[in-house]
């Protein structure tokens, strides 16, 4: 008989997810064409939770590119980026960085609004630099240091000065309410495989109408093809072929979609800011405190903690990882400073954490951090 060689694993990191059940038993179903009549109608199905998740008009145009949330980005700059056009981008961490780098291979001028690490954008200096810019780009929860960006009040500066907004939603739309049309987004993208938890290969997108009359202003083609809007919407409601989709991936996708919707996205940002606060509540007597200072400036989907003076971050995490509990830590400058504990989909759930501070109590030779957390768990909210 075959045994399976995996043991089950507790995956806190910043995405991927753990796979939510019903999108793990949607992998099972058999394989269609692409172009069979029940995946044109699960792909609408998707397209109508799409605009229920980012909160938009009806007349948005939603659709799932064939890769990560990477791709959604680049897709984005590829589409309603030319050559000489000024971009304002938000940088406080490294995926603004990348949204920056990205922009200007399509040829953008960029002008960088920057924040130290830890910090969120300011939007007056956002203000400051609107003078002829076409686009603004920013990240919403920077997930490289667990900081949440003021997207509605950039929002509302873009459109004022008549600019397109893109927002970088990988780690919050999905598990709390995000509001593109009431807030004035233009584009947005997530990674399937953050807050929905879902496997890795999608990038759910969504695109406003007036994205979508930039799009059909350009003087030249989209100069990548493959996440060419047109071609996209030639796929998604006219039904004709474009490219191979991933079958399979929608199938789990929107089994993963329709239990974040049944769940609620309110309930959802309870859930996480719950066992976010019993983390932090359990941990602080160890000395692991919030990286970002001002509370209303902390991500919660991504909790980002400072480490104990002397703390060996890659000897405890290469130890927990040999007991099957991954933990990421820093990236680039905040490499050993910090850990970032993923509170994403099915990873903000008490049951991975407590486990985690089992871990943690016999690594560490500390007894009570599991005792506090579910101390801090109650009561569970309704």
């Amino acid at each position: 008989m075959f045994e399976d060689p995996y043991t089950e694993h507790v995956l806190l990191t910043p995405g991927p997810t753990p796979i939510h059940p019903r999108a793990q038993q949607a992998l099972m179903r058999p394989m269609l064409g692409h172009m069979d009549p029940e995946i044109f109608a699960l792909n609408t199905e998707i397209q109508a939770d799409l605009r229920a998740m980012y909160g938009t008009t009806d007349t948005t145009f939603t659709a799932l590119l064939a890769g990560t949330g990477s791709l959604g980005m680049e897709a984005g700059f590829a589409n309603l980026v030319e050559s000489g056009d000024e971009v304002l981008v938000c940088a406080n961490g490294s995926f603004g960085r990348r949204m920056a780098d990205m922009a200007a291979r399509y040829g953008a001028n960029v002008r960088l609004v920057t924040a130290p690490l830890g910090e969120a954008i300011n939007p007056d200096h956002v203000a400051a630099q609107m003078d002829g810019v076409q686009m603004v780009a920013v990240v919403h929860g920077e997930t490289s240091t667990g900081v949440l960006n003021p997207v509605p009040q950039i929002a509302q500066i873009a459109r004022q000065h008549g600019a397109l907004l893109t927002v970088d939603a990988v780690t919050t739309a999905g598990m709390e309410p995000f509001h593109m049309a009431e807030w004035g987004v233009d584009y947005a993208y997530t990674g399937a495989q953050k807050c929905l938890s879902a496997p890795p290969g999608l990038a759910p997108v969504a695109i406003s109408d007036r994205a979508m009359a930039r799009y059909h202003a350009r003087r030249t083609p989209t100069p990548l093809w493959y996440c060419d809007f047109e071609g996209l919407r030639d796929y998604w409601e006219r039904h004709t072929y474009h490219h191979t989709v991933p079958v399979n991936l929608h199938y789990a996708l929107h089994a993963a979609l329709r239990a974040a919707l049944d769940e609620g996205m309110l309930n959802r940002k309870a859930r996480v800011q719950h066992v976010g606060q019993a983390i932090q509540a359990a941990l602080a007597p160890l000395g692991f405190t919030p990286y970002v200072q001002r509370p209303e400036d902390r991500l919660p989907t991504v909790l980002a903690l400072r480490l104990p003076d002397g703390f060996d971050d890659a000897g405890v995490r290469r130890a927990l990882r040999q007991r099957e509990i991954s933990v990421t830590g820093g990236l680039g400058p905040t490499a050993g400073l910090i850990w970032r504990l993923g509170l994403m989909g099915e990873t903000a759930r008490p049951a991975p954490y407590r486990a985690l501070m089992n871990a943690l109590e016999d690594l560490l030779g500390v007894q009570g951090l599991t005792e506090r957390f579910n101390d801090a768990l109650e009561p569970v909210p309704a």
